[in-house]
């Protein structure tokens, strides 16, 4: 099981409104054997510092692409991403930075409350660190969903 799913606990605020802490999601690991992770979807990566410990944060950026917060909104390669999916905006710029290849730029959806590529703890995730695709919520049972990707990505160049 744990080749093709695995469960996990999140912990903390920083996936706000979308995944609560001591929510617990199931993370495949088969899907990025045949391709790489697609902007918006949630992934389960171990965090660069510590590789025991494991974050939950959507990729917003993947190679080459161009991110930047300005003004509180997300911009991918000179577009404004529309998020329905966050509570509020960021509070803080961020200078625009390419995409290394092999890396991404992952974000929690709690913008001013998450430790994520705009950390320089954190930073470009490398492709080796991704664990999986959160792909389902199950606990608690009121809350049990899929977890899908925001439209607003699929229309980004």
């Amino acid at each position: 099981m744990t080749f093709v799913g695995r469960a996990f606990t999140v912990e903390g605020p920083s996936m706000l409104p979308t995944l609560h802490s001591g929510e617990r999601v199931v993370v495949e690991r088969v899907t990025y054997l045949f391709r790489e992770p697609h902007r918006g979807e949630v992934i389960v990566f171990r965090y660069p510092l510590n590789p025991r410990e494991y974050f939950v944060k959507r990729v917003v950026g993947l190679p080459g692409d161009r991110v930047a917060i300005k003004d509180g909104y997300l911009w991918v390669n000179g577009q404004r991403v529309e998020e329905d999916y966050i509570n509020a905006r960021a509070l803080r710029n961020f200078p625009e930075v390419e995409v290394p290849e092999g890396h991404y730029f992952v974000m929690g959806d709690n913008r001013n409350n998450s430790e994520d590529s705009r950390d320089p703890r954190v930073g470009f995730i490398p492709r080796e660190l991704v664990v999986g695709r959160a792909i389902w919520r199950y606990w608690p049972v009121e809350r049990i969903t899929v977890l899908t990707t925001p439209e607003s990505f699929s229309s980004l160049p």
